[in-house]
Formats: structure tokens, C-alpha cells, sequence
């Protein structure tokens, strides 16, 4: 009787397993489709009888784990200096399983983060006996370099010698912290997701792409999958037989991080949305990308008689059929009267050209030829001013000899006469020798 009961109560428990299965699977399969985001969509057209190649690529789902998996987290400190020479440094860094690396010997046992930074998500910086050259713009950088996650968190450290200016606050952009000359400071860095503080060992398992068709009229939920591509190198195709046969992604997909779909021998009955979906749940990447195909009418390719090739007794003499050559030209009227004016307005510009270098010419020799002439007429009238002169002096000079001469001819004459003188008025006698 036990026997009997446990076995029914097995199978009681095995029928309400099954359902429960089938729904929590339908519902996760939703969730998933639900919840990643469109980050393209693409409409596609080809004709009948092609091939189609949905391309959907995406570097950040390539696999690249491989044995230093330790160094694909890191966390590093730096420091903005505002003072004097504006400078950034590297205070400490580490590695998801390494040690920590002090870049600055007067840091040693100084300044450092948690050991176990990387398992509570803790990535904080201590700073002991905090100096006035620990002041300025800290910098806390993850990058998860599997995953392209980088991110940055900021905090202004300020010191004073007075503990009531001890304060802490947001200035809208960073932490501001004051602290005391002289104490323990703590830089908060606080991420604790599981990218930053878990590595699966099964990772593989966490990644993965399937492709779903949506017939015209279908609604998204009720879309039919496609196939189905895990990390680890499992592949589950869906539907029937040739569906299957044509439409595949490569092998490859993850190593190249192309998940594209092949569509081979494209039918009308291929119509619809066709999504690709990228699922990474350890680095939290959820993305679909859409493409509307639609099927155009085939391409008929018109097949043209052969032809015959020249017989080899066709007479070499005869002259071949000239070739006519259709030249069609235009029907304005004015056509040709447009190159005819370019070239009447270049005859016209070279010779109003030529007419101004003949006056330059000229001109150039009339100067050359009037200087002389002005030179020689200047000198004729010179001279002849110069002798007018000569003749005038010389007619002025033999009248006063003259007169003088005659003066002195009278003088003489009463002389010798011996007689009384008379008064003789000279200027009557000369009056009557010049009469």
C-alpha cells in the first residue's frame, strides 16, 4: 500500500512539475524579449530566390576570457594637483586577484585600499596623517575590461588646521571633504554589483543570442524562435527541417562577435520582423536589433540570341557597312550664336588691348623727341638776348667817347687862341652836336 501511494504521489508531483516548468521557462523567455532594448532597426528588400544576410555585430559579447582573467577588473586612484603645475598622478592601483601598487614611496604604509576590495565592492581609499600636499581632486576609476564597463567616481579633499571647518558635502558635481591636519581620512569608492564583485565559473553559460521571426500580423510575444547560441558552443535550432537548413549563424559567432543571420533561397513566405537578441547577464547587456524583410518580385534576366561568329571564306575585299552614329542636337535657336559672341567680345578686348599700348608707345616717344627741341630754342633766345645786349652797350659807349672827345677839342681850341674865355654852356653846345 505504501508502495502504492508513494508512487501515485509521485506522479502527482511529476504532473504538476511539468506545467509549472513549461510556464516559468515561457515567462523568463518574455522577460528576457521584454526586456531588452532596440538599439537599431533596419528595413531589408530583396527579390525572390536570393540570399540575405541580416548583419547583427557587436564587440561587447565577444569571448575573450582566457587565463589572465584577473586582470580584467581594475581599480585605480588618481590625483588632479591644482597647484603648482596642474598635474595628474597615479596614487595606487590594483587588480581584481593582484596586489596593491603605490606609485609614490612617501605613500608607503600610508595610503592604500582594502585587500579584499574586489569580494565586498568596497574600493574606498585610506589616507593616515593626511599633509597639506594631500589636498586636490581624487579620481576613483573602474574598468572592466571584458565587460567595457568604465566608471568614475570623484572626491574633493580639502585641509584646514581648524576643527570646527571640518565638514562634509555635494557641491553638485563631488563629494567635498574637509578634514583636520594631521588625522584619517576615508575617500568613499563603493560599487557592489556583481560585475565588479563575482566571476562566475560558468560564465559561458551566461551568454546568449537567439534570433526570433514575427509573421506579418503576429504580435511580438507571440513570435516564433528561431535559433538559439550559447558561449559554451551550444547550438538549438527550431521548426522544421528546411527551415533550419536556411537560416544559420556561423560557428565563429563568438569569437568575432558576428551573430549574423544567413537566409538562403529568400521566399514571399520569408516576410516579417526578424529580431536578434544579445543577452550578457554577467555584464548586464540587453539588446535587440530589427529588421523588417520584405520579398520583392524575382529579377527575370533576359537572354539574348547568340551571335554568329564571321565565316572564314567571307571575302577579306569587301568594304564593311559604315557605322551611323545618331548625333542629336539641341532645338534652341540661339545655340550657336552663344559661342560666336565669346569669340567676337575676345577680338574686341585684344584689340582695345593693342589700341592702348600703341597710344602708351607714342607717347612714350613724344616725350623723348620734345626735350631737345626745347633746349635748342631756349639756347637761340639766349644768344640772341646776349647780343642785343653787346650792339646796345657798344652804341652807349662811342657816344659818350664822342662827346668827350668833343669837350675836349674845344678846351684846346680856346687855349690856343689865347682870348679871353667866355662862359661857354656845354650843354647848349652839346645839344647842337647832337642835332
Amino acid at each position: 500500500m505504501r508502495s502504492g501511494s508513494e508512487d501515485l504521489v509521485f506522479r502527482a508531483l511529476v504532473l504538476i512539475h511539468i506545467p509549472v516548468a513549461c510556464l516559468v521557462t515561457a515567462v523568463s523567455g518574455q522577460s528576457d524579449s521584454s526586456s531588452s532594448v532596440v538599439v537599431a532597426g533596419y528595413n531589408v528588400s530583396a527579390p525572390a530566390g536570393s540570399r540575405v544576410v541580416l548583419q547583427c555585430v557587436s564587440g561587447r559579447m565577444v569571448w575573450t576570457r582566457d587565463r589572465v582573467r584577473d586582470r580584467q577588473r581594475v581599480v585605480h586612484w588618481d590625483l588632479y594637483r591644482a597647484r603648482p603645475d596642474y598635474a595628474m598622478e597615479r596614487v595606487v592601483d590594483m587588480f581584481s586577484a593582484g596586489d596593491q601598487r603605490i606609485y609614490n614611496s612617501y605613500n608607503l604604509g600610508r595610503v592604500g585600499i582594502t585587500s579584499t576590495a574586489f569580494r565586498d565592492g568596497n574600493f574606498s581609499l585610506v589616507i593616515k596623517d593626511v599633509t597639506m600636499n594631500d589636498r586636490g581632486l581624487y579620481s576613483c576609476n573602474l574598468h572592466h575590461l571584458y565587460c567595457h564597463l568604465y566608471e568614475t567616481i570623484r572626491v574633493q579633499l580639502n585641509v584646514t588646521k581648524s576643527r570646527r571647518k571640518e565638514q562634509r558635502f555635494w557641491d553638485g558635481q563631488k563629494a567635498v571633504y574637509v578634514v583636520l591636519l594631521g588625522s584619517t581620512v576615508v575617500l568613499p569608492c563603493i560599487n557592489r554589483r556583481n560585475v565588479w564583485t563575482d566571476w562566475s565559473d560558468e560564465e559561458e553559460d551566461q551568454q546568449v543570442v537567439h534570433w526570433d521571426r514575427q509573421s506579418p500580423g503576429v504580435r511580438h510575444d507571440r513570435a516564433d524562435r528561431l535559433v538559439d547560441l550559447y558561449a559554451s558552443g551550444e547550438q538549438r535550432s527550431y521548426g522544421p527541417l528546411f527551415l533550419q537548413r536556411k537560416m544559420n549563424i556561423s560557428n565563429q559567432a563568438f569569437s568575432e562577435g558576428d551573430f549574423s543571420l544567413t537566409i538562403s533561397d529568400l521566399q514571399p513566405t520569408d516576410e516579417g520582423m526578424y529580431s536578434c537578441h544579445l543577452h550578457h547577464h554577467y555584464c548586464g547587456l540587453h539588446e535587440r536589433r530589427e529588421f523588417q524583410v520584405a520579398v520583392e518580385l524575382p529579377v527575370i534576366q533576359t537572354t539574348q540570341p547568340a551571335k554568329a561568329l564571321p565565316s572564314e571564306d567571307k571575302d577579306a575585299t569587301k568594304a564593311e557597312s559604315p557605322r551611323v552614329i545618331n548625333v542629336i542636337l539641341p532645338d534652341q535657336k540661339h545655340h550657336f550664336l552663344l559661342p560666336l559672341g565669346y569669340v567676337l567680345t575676345s577680338f574686341l578686348l585684344l584689340a582695345f588691348i593693342i589700341l592702348i599700348i600703341i597710344l602708351i608707345t607714342r607717347r612714350h616717344r613724344v616725350k623723348e623727341f620734345y626735350p631737345q627741341a626745347s633746349m635748342r630754342s631756349s639756347r637761340s633766345h639766349s644768344s640772341a638776348d646776349e647780343f642785343e645786349m653787346d650792339v646796345t652797350e657798344v652804341n652807349m659807349c662811342s657816344e659818350e667817347e664822342r662827346r668827350l672827345d668833343y669837350k675836349n677839342n674845344l678846351l684846346k681850341e680856346r687855349v690856343h687862341m689865347n682870348a679871353q674865355p667866355k662862359v661857354i654852356d656845354l650843354d647848349k653846345e652839346m645839344q647842337k652836336f647832337s642835332k
